[in-house]
């Protein structure tokens, strides 16, 4: 019996061992065998396809690369070829033919008549405008912007000034008479047409140097989404016979161009003074430009959304030609600001400074009577500074009657007084 179990578990262990562990060349083994060879297959051909899929994003960004440099090079080329280009000749235009032919005069002096290129329409080509000419044929070959004096270009304001109707203390009634001649017309001109009415074209501001009258050009700059082109009477006052009008006539150009717009003329005495009998070759040739400025003002041809502010402190010394009605509808005086409005002067220059609460107000209108808001502006100013003087932060109502004192002793006598150098 016992020989028998041997036996038993013998058999038993070889048939595990057979199961577990299959022969080779065995069906199982083979089995085994085909299963690791796939496995292996489906591995391999997924490396296959991430590689693939590597190699077309690779192509993709290479094809982008080279899509790059041939523009790059594309663009050097006709760079290149541009510079290679003989320069060109300007000229004027003084007529056109009827063959479609045109007489130009050159900068280098003689006129020429010359063929215009097909690519030019011709209803661009009017007497007086800018071409380039070939250098070979003399051919008309472009047309070009009109030229512009580095001047007027200056004189256009790009960015508004950060002055608004708030930051001026009084003149409601002068703000109003602005605002109806200046924005009205540019921001509703259908009331004027419904009114039948044509809105007037100038204002001339009046007034003692500090009342203001800059300031509020700069806050109707600011309000205004028009074109603001601001021109100072000297600069119109040139050297040479004629510059002075042909500067004044390309102001007005401009403004055309860039309707609505708005000229605001600065110190207007400066070329807008007495017309003299007996004057010297300088006063004959602000005299031109004076007439050029009339003839811009009312003359033949409509101004259109084109409004012109002056400014002077001289209205005595100007020419009648120029305050007529149709040249400045309306003259607006600026007189010395009233205690109301020197109180909002002050509130409007000390908002942003430490102030002692001890300051008396009333004391300080009191002893600035008289004054523009240009002399309260340096009080403040002044106030501030001797506060600095004495390593402080707060300005006290001592502050405020040395800056007043010192503000008030300007312009008397022959010579300045020492303590504004102090």
């Amino acid at each position: 019996m016992l020989g028998s179990l041997k036996a038993i578990l013998k058999t038993t262990t070889v048939d595990e061992v057979v199961r577990c562990h299959p022969m080779p060349g065995t069906a199982d083994a083979k089995d085994e065998s085909s299963v690791d060879d796939s496995a292996y297959s489906q591995s391999y051909t997924r490396h296959l396809e991430r590689r693939l899929r590597a190699l077309e994003t690779e192509k993709q960004i290479l094809q982008a690369e080279r899509s790059r440099l041939e523009k790059e090079t594309q663009t050097l080329r006709t760079e290149l070829e541009k510079l290679r280009q003989s320069p060109l000749i300007t000229a004027t235009i003084t007529e056109m033919l009827e063959d479609g032919r045109a007489i130009v005069k050159s900068s280098t002096g003689p006129n020429f008549v010359v063929h215009v290129a097909s690519s030019i329409p011709k209803d661009k080509l009017q007497p007086g405008a800018l071409v380039a000419l070939n250098q070979r044929s003399f051919a008309i070959t472009q047309e070009l912007p009109p030229s512009r004096d580095p001047i007027i270009r200056a004189m256009e304001i790009e960015e508004a000034p950060n002055v608004s109707y708030q930051d001026i203390g009084g003149l409601l009634d002068q703000l109003r008479e602005i605002r109806e001649t200046v924005e009205l017309p540019l921001l509703k001109p259908e009331l004027f047409e419904q009114v039948g009415i044509e809105p007037p074209k100038g204002v001339l501001l009046t007034g003692k140097p500090g009342t203001g009258k800059t300031l509020c050009a700069r806050a109707v700059a600011h309000e205004t989404n028009a074109t603001f082109i601001r021109v100072i009477g000297s600069e119109l006052v040139q050297k040479f016979i004629g510059e002075g009008a042909r500067l004044v006539r390309e102001i007005f150009m401009l403004a055309k161009e860039k309707a609505p717009a708005i000229i605001f003329v600065d110190e207007l005495d400066a070329v807008g003074s007495h017309r003299l009998d007996i004057a010297t070759s300088g006063d004959r040739e602000v005299q031109r430009t004076l007439m050029q400025l009339l003839s811009e003002l009312d003359g033949f041809e409509s101004r259109g959304q084109v409004a012109v502010l002056g400014a002077t402190n001289r209205p005595d010394i100007l020419d009648p030609a120029l305050l007529r009605p149709g040249r400045f509808d309306r003259i607006i005086e600026f007189p010395l600001p009233d205690d109301a409005s020197r109180r909002e002067i002050f509130k409007i220059h000390i908002r942003g400074m430490n102030i002692d609460s001890a300051v008396d107000f009333n004391q300080l209108l009191s002893a600035t009577q008289g004054r523009t808001g240009a002399d309260i502006k340096t009080m403040c100013t002044e106030a501030g500074m001797f506060a600095i003087r004495d390593n402080r932060t707060c300005v006290t109502q001592e502050d405020f009657r040395k800056a007043i004192s010192k503000v008030q002793e300007r312009g008397l006598g022959d010579h300045a007084p020492s303590s504004i150098y102090c």
